[in-house]
Order: C-alpha cells, then sequence, then structure tokens
C-alpha cells in the first residue's frame, strides 16, 4: 500500500494550491512554517519536516513536490526507517552541478550531486542524510546537460540509461521521477522544457518495470510546472502513483 505525501513547494517557496493535483484523498501535506535565513538553511527546515513525514507514514511513501530538491527529504526519511537505498532518477536534466560548476545557482539542478555528498556542510550534515556511492545511481532519460555535468559524468560512476534499456543498481531503491522527462510536447506548462525525449507511454512502461522488480521502497516525483490548469497533469500524476499500487502483494522489501 502506497503513503501519499504532498510537499507543495518549489525550493523554498510555496506553490500556488492545486498547482499538484493529487490523485484522491488521504494524503499527508508538508507545510511548514520555514525560519528566516539563507536559501540552504530554509531548504534544511522544510526537507527535515519531509524526512520526519516519511519515516512515519505506512506503506510505501509516494512525495509528490515541485522539485527535485525535495528527494532529499524523501532520502533522509527512508534512511530514518533503517534503509539504505540505491537511486534510480529518471529526469530530462542531469542535476549532478555544483556550486561551482553552475552558472545559474539554481539548486534543483544540484539535487542529485547533492544526494552524492556535495556541499555536505550545507545539506547532508544537518539534514542527517548519508550520502549514496555513485556506484549505486542510475541517471535515466538525462539529455539536457550543462558542459559542467557532461564533464561530471565522463568520469563519475554513475550510470545512464535510456528509458528502454535500465540497468538496476542491487538492493532497495528509492525511485525519483522528475515528470520533465517526458518530452516536453507531452506535459505542457514545464518550467524547464526538453524535447526530444521519451513518449509519456515509455516512461511509464519504464516506470512499471522498475516498480514490478518489487525493490521500490520510495516513490518521489518532481512536478516543476507553471501554476496552470491542464487535465494532463493529473492524468499523468494518476498514472505514475497508480503503478505503485498494482504490485504484486508482498512485492515491497525493506
Amino acid at each position: 500500500m502506497s503513503s501519499p505525501v504532498l510537499v507543495p513547494f518549489h525550493q523554498d517557496e510555496p506553490l500556488a494550491p492545486d498547482t499538484i493535483p493529487m490523485p484522491g484523498p488521504g494524503y499527508r501535506t508538508v507545510l511548514p512554517g520555514l525560519p528566516d535565513g539563507t536559501v540552504w538553511e530554509r531548504l534544511v527546515a522544510l526537507y527535515r519536516e519531509v524526512a520526519a513525514t516519511v519515516a512515519e507514514v505506512e506503506g510505501t511513501p509516494v512525495v509528490l513536490s515541485g522539485d527535485c530538491t525535495v528527494a532529499l527529504g524523501t532520502l533522509a526519511g527512508v534512511q530514518r526507517r533503517g534503509i539504505d537505498p540505491a537511486i534510480v532518477w529518471f529526469d530530462a536534466h542531469g542535476d549532478v552541478h555544483t556550486r561551482e560548476s553552475s552558472t545559474s545557482g539554481y539548486i534543483g539542478g544540484m539535487s542529485l550531486r547533492l544526494a552524492l555528498g556535495a556541499h555536505a556542510d550545507l545539506m547532508a550534515e544537518p539534514l542527517g542524510l548519508r550520502p549514496v556511492a555513485a556506484d549505486r545511481m542510475v541517471l535515466v532519460g538525462a539529455r539536457d546537460l550543462d558542459p559542467g555535468e557532461r564533464a561530471y559524468l565522463s568520469t563519475a560512476p554513475v550510470r545512464q540509461c535510456a528509458v528502454d534499456a535500465i540497468t538496476m543498481p542491487e538492493g532497495p531503491v528509492l525511485l525519483h521521477i522528475d515528470v520533465d522527462v517526458i518530452t516536453a510536447e507531452e506535459v505542457p506548462g514545464l518550467l524547464y522544457p526538453v524535447t526530444g525525449g521519451p513518449s509519456r507511454d515509455a516512461v511509464l512502461d519504464s516506470v512499471r518495470r522498475v516498480i514490478a522488480t518489487g525493490r521500490v521502497v520510495a516513490l518521489d516525483i518532481a512536478c516543476p510546472w507553471k501554476p496552470d490548469e491542464y487535465p494532463e497533469r493529473a492524468d499523468l500524476i494518476a498514472a505514475l502513483t497508480g503503478l505503485l499500487d498494482t504490485r504484486a502483494p508482498g512485492a515491497e522489501r525493506e
């Protein structure tokens, strides 16, 4: 059984209501007041609340938010449950920047690298997150990579795969899906659209195969889109979250 959690933020800014259409009732919302301070301090405060919620929910946590960095809170929460998962990360972007390599300074573009332990004094250490080894990371569908990301990925043991050819890591898995992994023509209103990617159906089929391994211990879904109303969005979220509830009984392994 899955346990949905809504984190209605993009970075440290609350989202407009209904930006993320939840698939039915019964979900928990993480909406804390954030302290004054740097953006890093505010994000750590938010992700501590996410981690605490993920650690407490029954069943498999399903976390929906407005950006990829919330996955750090999901990861920390899963670790609090006594699990050290590998990560399968669906995204059109690499998300492996550091503060030094990023030209924009956008922290969402650093999210996967932060999970690896980059800038640990700013995120992993205050959050209580145990960094994941790079050889336990699988980056799926990434095609919009900056030069700094390409340079890092050319030597790092992070595996890169197409959605139809995923090589799974061993052990339990945190499955992260940024909806922009789907070609932008099929997901309207994205903040950072990337064309030339896999179709919605191809991504759903790939996610279904990952879930069918029985090793997904948390599902993290990032919805970085503008606060507009499109029926396609609700359908996509319902389809993604519904895949987790179609597992065979006893498939979850913690």
